[in-house]
């Protein structure tokens, strides 16, 4: 079974906890399982926590885990570049790459997966993921809710997702204290909003104008481009021809920007004509074509650091 549910112990990423886990992994890579102290202690949190902060951190693209005798962590270089740049993780830019792993990391958090790339729900209630959450197991996996895998690990992936995207004073202003620095920082990137809070009906949402930096889209379309075609640096050699990628896949493939940040089609081809006043593609909307170039040789770590490089100018 190439899918994983509630592995985050019901715990959401909370604010601090990323930074907290990188600098600890730093001193000790071995510190969620470490002989020699208390992680606990070490990290400050309780048990059930250290095991979700340990799975976060993967799940975001920022540590992966190795064998050497026992499980390490390691930062990946998007760890090494995140923590050289933005340690404290408090740049949008960063909360778009970490939201970008997870909702791509089909096998690490499916339900992360699911909801962008395959829900086609706008507006939805939990009974429509659990449906859908169901049809897609059955059809795509093999996989029967109920006796393969619980109801109630797709329910509390659900009641995740709703935490890490909605901050808990919309969710819960009644019960929500503001010295309790609780939210998770993804809420930030306003991906999910509320329809209707009696009936519990929400919305997928768009992002707001300037929120999402051009060459973090880039970023994304570059590395899917890639997966799909792994010899381009090749072809491009010998062939001397540039990259061309149509707008429609970038907004509609699954794993693709359009998909995991929610991008109607004015909103994506906006940003991409702030990418072409930045030369980094040319869009071409004429003569039936419905393309970008790619006028660059940056691949998806370039693009994550010359936005930091522009931004910390």
């Amino acid at each position: 079974m190439n899918v994983k549910y509630r592995a985050h112990e019901t715990f959401f990423i909370r604010k601090g906890w990323l930074t907290k886990g990188i600098k600890n992994v730093l001193v000790d890579s071995a510190v969620f399982i470490s002989r020699d102290t208390n992680p606990m202690d070490t990290l400050g949190i309780g048990a059930n926590m250290v095991k979700a902060l340990r799975y976060w951190l993967q799940a975001v693209g920022l540590t992966e885990e190795h064998w050497n005798g026992r499980r390490i962590q390691k930062l990946t270089r998007l760890g090494e570049i995140i923590h050289e740049n933005d340690p404290y993780m408090e740049e949008l830019g960063t909360l778009w790459l970490l939201h970008y792993k997870l909702a791509t990391n089909k096998e690490e958090a499916t339900a992360w997966y699911f909801f962008f790339n395959e829900f086609r729900a706008i507006e939805f209630t939990r009974d429509d993921f659990i449906t859908q959450t169901d049809n897609f197991l059955r059809d795509r996996e093999g996989i029967e809710l109920g006796e393969d895998l619980s109801l109630r690990s797709v329910e509390d992936d659900y009641s995740c997702i709703m935490n890490t995207y909605i901050p808990r004073i919309r969710l819960s202003p009644k019960k929500f204290d503001p010295e309790d620095n609780i939210d998770c920082p993804l809420g930030e990137l306003g991906l999910i909003d509320i329809v209707n809070k009696k009936d519990k009906v929400f919305k997928k949402s768009s992002p707001k104008k300037d929120t999402l930096h051009p060459l973090i889209l880039l970023a994304i379309i570059l590395e899917q481009y890639e997966k799909l075609n792994p010899n381009w640096r090749i072809t491009a050699i010998n062939d001397n021809e540039k990259r061309e990628i149509r707008i429609s896949e970038i907004q509609n493939s699954t794993c693709n920007a359009g998909k995991v940040f929610n991008l109607d089609i004015i909103a994506l081809t906006t940003l991409l004509y702030r990418l072409e006043l930045l030369k980094f593609v040319k869009v071409v909307r004429t003569a039936g074509l419905d393309i970008i170039k790619i006028e660059t040789d940056f691949d998806f770590l370039d693009c994550v650091q010359e936005y930091y490089r522009i931004i910390n100018r």
